[in-house]
């Protein structure tokens, strides 16, 4: 690791950094175990609803069997004659015990799918993150996030769907790509939908540029004629909302910038030390 580190125009040391101990140990408190506690709760709640359905569906199976099993053997225990009866009687037992054999293994299947852990943690080095120190500036300033702003975008693009019918649903917060999820009900059955939107809304406070995440601009690419994006402009006066459909064939452009230092070989050569 280099001895210093340049972060939006300021130097540290590495030596300032925390240890490598108080890095793990910050990234386990707040970071991996409360999405541990997230996944887990998740997964919970999926293993539940599909052990519900196994139990029925298996738990089924395994009654009609024992009827059937009853059945043959009260055959043989009353004297009725019936060629191959034993037979059956022994199929009709291998096949219920195949049937308990299936319900405990899959009981433990999902008991294990419960358990989640933190696994091995591979240590790759240290850095600090500081705020972009051009943020501020023309050329960055349409990328950060204004709270308010956004809340301004968010409303007029529910108000727009619901305008037009139409039933919104917020995912703001699950990261997914897309901000909004607005079904078309059908006219004679509410409960039942013909169109959905997959929408994302950019604010801005008056009428500037765009960008998209990487999420967002891949979500976009996969859902094509189905992802829609919702510009509103003058937030901060009157919001216009710009609705465009399959933002991502419009010609978008990646934003790398990396601030690095270079230098010619003549100069090296020039200040070699002798």
């Amino acid at each position: 690791m280099a001895d210093d580190l340049a972060c939006g125009g300021f130097h540290h040391r590495s030596d300032s950094l925390p240890d490598r101990a108080g890095v793990e140990r910050a990234l386990i408190e707040n970071a991996l175990k409360p999405f541990l506690d997230e996944v887990a709760a998740q997964r919970a709640k999926e293993v539940d609803t599909i052990s519900r359905h196994m139990e029925i569906s298996l738990g089924e199976l395994i009654h009609r069997q024992n009827l059937q099993l009853a059945e043959l053997v009260g055959r043989q225990q009353s004297g009725v004659t019936v060629p191959g009866l034993d037979g059956n009687i022994a199929l009709s037992e291998s096949h219920l015990d195949e049937l308990n054999n299936r319900l405990e293994n899959r009981r433990a299947e999902l008991r294990n799918e419960k358990q989640c852990t933190i696994g091995d943690i591979l240590h790759l080095g240290r850095a600090w993150v500081l705020p972009h120190p051009e943020r501020n500036t023309p050329g960055f300033a349409f990328m950060v996030r204004d709270e308010e702003i956004e809340r301004v975008a968010i409303e007029a693009a529910k108000k727009f769907e619901a305008d037009r019918g139409w039933q919104v649903e917020s995912v703001e917060s699950e990261n997914r790509g897309f901000d909004l999820i607005s079904r078309k009900p059908h006219p004679h059955d509410p409960k039942t939908f013909t169109d959905v939107r997959f929408i994302e809304v950019k604010g801005r406070v008056s009428v500037g540029e765009i960008a998209l995440s990487a999420n967002e601009y891949k979500t976009a690419e996969r859902l094509k004629q189905d992802y829609w994006l919702y510009a509103v402009f003058n937030c901060g006066s009157n919001p216009e909302l710009h609705a465009v459909r399959d933002p991502a064939r419009l010609g978008w452009q990646p934003i790398v910038k990396i601030e690095h230092y270079q230098i010619s070989p003549s100069n090296i050569l020039a200040g070699e030390a002798n």
